[in-house]
C-alpha cells in the first residue's frame, strides 16, 4: 500500500495531472508542454522530474530534441477514472 500512496502523491499535483493528460495523446518536448500549460519550463522540467522518478513518464531523445511520454497506460485510466467520478457527482 505504500507504493500506491506513493503514486497518488506524485498524482498530487494539479501541473502534473495536466502534463499527463496532455501527454496522453502522444509524445510531446518540453517546450510544446510549456506552450500548451501555458507554464514556465522550469515548473514544467521540475514536474516532469517528479513524474520520471516515479516511472510515469519516460524521455527519449528523438533528434536533437527530447521527448516525454507516458510510459504506462494504467496512468492514463487512473486520472479518466477520477475525471469520470467526479462528474458523476456533479
Amino acid at each position: 500500500m505504500s507504493e500506491v500512496a506513493d503514486l497518488f502523491r506524485a498524482l498530487g499535483s494539479p501541473v502534473r495531472l495536466e502534463l499527463l493528460a496532455h501527454l496522453e495523446s502522444g509524445a510531446a518536448t518540453v517546450t510544446e508542454l510549456v506552450d500548451a500549460l501555458d507554464a514556465s519550463q522550469p515548473l514544467v522540467s521540475q514536474h516532469l522530474r517528479v513524474l520520471k522518478q516515479h516511472r510515469l513518464v519516460a524521455s527519449v531523445r528523438r533528434g536533437q530534441s527530447v521527448v516525454y511520454e507516458i510510459t504506462d497506460e494504467h496512468v492514463a485510466h487512473i486520472i479518466g477514472d477520477a475525471i469520470a467520478h467526479l462528474k458523476e457527482k456533479s
